[in-house]
């Protein structure tokens, strides 16, 4: 089961960004503090450097945890903050990645400890695994894409830090060395000996980065790729040697100058290019550019580019798709139920994958993320409508966008959290115009919960009234029985919670919901076909035979700490005791082992009565990982 970072790294070379270092001291941060520790006291000086390095063209983005460890943390008394300090870095990029809308892979920045090993230093190498074991485990918790070790001297200590990582996690892992201008390593180890030492304690990819500039490193690249000539490298030098002037650093190396040796990298087997110290968002756009065009020249495919910068996908709609799945309705006649209505109606086992609209303003990655849906078999996209009350794009504005743009059918989710009842039913109207068809009826979390607080909670009614409202629409009248000069053709959808403590009351609160008009279901995830069956049990008890088709949630879970915080701390979700301990179990392997549960729970809810489906709840926004479920069925069985 390959990683998405692992699988597009094979498809095409990616770009890092470059030296937060020389950026945060240009903004006035001292060289005698703890720079690890501006993830807390000046975290916007943090972001504003990603958001650079992104906006530059960037596809990987390090984050600011280069000497987050105990050992060098402890040198500032601050080794009480490796959690801390790791998980905020984490986040701090999470955040930039949300806002630009874009696929950048977040790599957990990993440097050496800061004291030698023994006999040469005092660390053991015992301590020095437990604390390379203890960074990286909060970096994968808090949702790192891959592990990246960089400027270490020492392989020896750099080998512990890669097998560390494997026992821990099981993210990709690229690690890099420096290496002088003979091309040996500090300690004096030649690339032919660190190559095959990374990848026997399990690298991935085996980098050089820091030390000299471009031309020094090409020639040390040349001299790895003659060792392994099938071997993928990453490559990250200097911007040539600094100059100290005035108390700071300079580097001579230019954007131009820079850009210039990114064609040789790839021709020596770099796929990971990037900067190191001296490297600011103008050396990576200059990159970006150089990137692009070589690679185009290798694969014989144009150079695509947005604002004479990255090659980013152009959003534009694919040849033969029209703007609406549903279209204007024909003046001859009604317009029928929309595809998902019909696919249920005829048994069909459907399946959507859910996209969180973005932060800010760029929809990229969550427009790649229901492509990728649509290939791999998804019948629908469901679009969240600000989960956990938090300020996103609007989803009906994304929900047009992946219709037009990846022409896949959506689940609008709608709430009634921000609406008052006039702006619910003319938001409702223009989503019918819009061709957005298919409405998830929901009361939505307050903002009590989010992070606007300030924010006032409307809720004129509740998902029950919404659900009548759009029941009214479809019978071509408004809630004051106005005629709307014809029918509206939602599908109505409304939410149950089979893992609720009080089940009783969620079994009756439903029933109000369907007895309201709604088509069919969608429940939280659930880790236990048993919830389900438990549900449905007690509904037909209280309420007669089950109404409509089910959509089971189905999440997979990451790692053990993830699975923890997500029964511990998100509303809505609780997981079975058994699903926590196999969790615990897996320890390194965690993401093989929940996307393995969450296969093994998508063919149990196939033979589930009622079950027509299930909806796919990416982590982090990893739309591969949730997507790879969908292995597990047979192609027959795939839409």
């Amino acid at each position: 089961m390959e990683h998405p970072f692992l699988q597009k790294l094979a498809q095409h070379p990616l770009l890092s960004d470059g030296a937060m270092g020389t950026m945060l001291y240009a903004k006035g941060a001292s060289t005698e503090q703890c720079l690890e520790y501006l993830v807390i006291s000046r975290p916007s000086w943090v972001t504003e450097i990603h958001q650079a390095f992104a906006a530059a063209g960037a596809d990987v983005i390090k984050t600011h945890s280069f000497g987050a460890n105990r050992v060098r943390l402890a040198k500032y008394d601050l080794a009480h903050k490796v959690r801390d300090l790791n998980f905020r870095a984490v986040k701090l990029v999470r955040d930039v990645r949300e806002v630009t809308g874009r696929s950048l892979f977040i790599a957990g920045d990993v440097g050496p400890l800061g004291a030698r090993l023994q006999p040469d230093g005092p660390l053991t190498p015992e301590a020095a695994r437990a604390a390379f074991q203890e960074q990286i485990a909060v970096l994968w918790e808090a949702g790192a894409d891959l592990i990246l070790f960089e400027t270490f001297g020492d392989l020896a200590e750099l080998t512990i830090g890669v097998q560390a990582a494997r026992e821990v996690c099981d993210l990709p892992i690229v690690a890099s060395m420096t290496y002088n201008q003979d091309g040996f390593t500090l300690a004096g180890q030649s690339p032919g000996e660190v190559i095959a030492g990374l990848k026997a304690a399990g690298a991935d990819l085996v980098g050089i980065n820091c030390a000299v500039g471009p031309a020094a490193t090409l020639e040390t690249l040349k001299r790895m790729h003659q060792a392994d000539p099938e071997a993928a490298f990453s490559v990250m030098p200097n911007a040539g040697f600094p100059e100290r002037v005035d108390g700071r650093f300079l580097y001579p190396a230019g954007p131009e100058y820079f850009a210039r040796y990114v064609a040789p990298f790839l021709e020596n087997g770099a796929r990971l290019v990037g900067g190191c110290c001296g490297t600011t968002p103008m050396h990576i756009r200059a990159m970006r550019q150089a990137l692009d065009t070589a690679w185009a020249e290798r694969s014989g495919q144009p150079v695509r580019t947005r604002n004479g910068a990255a090659s980013y996908t152009v959003l534009e709609p694919e040849p033969g798709l029209s703007v609406s799945l549903a279209g204007p309705e024909d003046e001859a006649g009604e317009e029928g139920p929309t595809p998902l209505l019909q696919k249920l109606r005829a048994g069909q086992f459907v399946i959507s994958v859910e996209v969180d609209p973005p932060r800010g303003f760029n929809a990229q990655k969550q427009i790649e993320g229901a492509r990728h849906a649509k290939e791999v078999g998804a019948d629908a996209v469901n679009v969240a409508d600000s989960p956990m009350a938090r300020v996103r794009m609007g989803a009906l504005a994304l929900t047009v966008l992946i219709q037009q743009q990846v022409g896949i059918e959506t689940i609008l989710h709608f709430t009634t959290r921000d609406r008052s009842l006039m702006g619910l039913q003319a938001d409702l109207i223009g989503a019918h115009a819009l061709g957005v068809r298919n409405i998830l009826a929901l009361t939505g979390d307050p903002p009590s919960l989010g992070d606007t607080k300030e924010s006032t909670p409307v809720y004129d009614v509740d998902s029950i009234g919404l659900v009548r409202i759009i029941q009214r629409f479809n019978q071509g009248f408004d809630p004051s029985g106005r005629e709307m000069g014809r029918r509206g053709h939602f599908t109505i959808a409304v939410a149950c919670d089979p893992t609720r403590p009080n089940l009783e009351e969620e079994v009756d609160r439903f029933h109000r919901k369907v007895s309201g008009g709604a088509h069919f279901t969608m429940t939280q995830p659930i880790f236990d076909p048993q919830l389900w069956l438990d549900f449905l049990a007690l509904y037909e008890q209280r309420h007669g035979p089950f109404p409509v088709p089910v959509l089971i949630g189905v999440l997979p879970l990451q790692s053990h700490r993830h699975a923890s915080f997500l029964h511990n701390e998100v509303p809505g979700i609780t997981l079975s005791p058994e699903a926590l301990e196999r969790m615990r179990k897996a320890g390194a392997n965690g993401r093989q082992e929940g996307v393995k549960m969450a296969q093994e729970l998508l063919l149990q809810l196939k033979e589930a009565p009622h079950v027509q489906g299930v909806y796919l709840m990416p982590s982090f926004g990893r739309y591969e990982v949730a997507c790879q479920v969908l292995e597990v069925l047979n192609p027959v069985e795939r839409p």
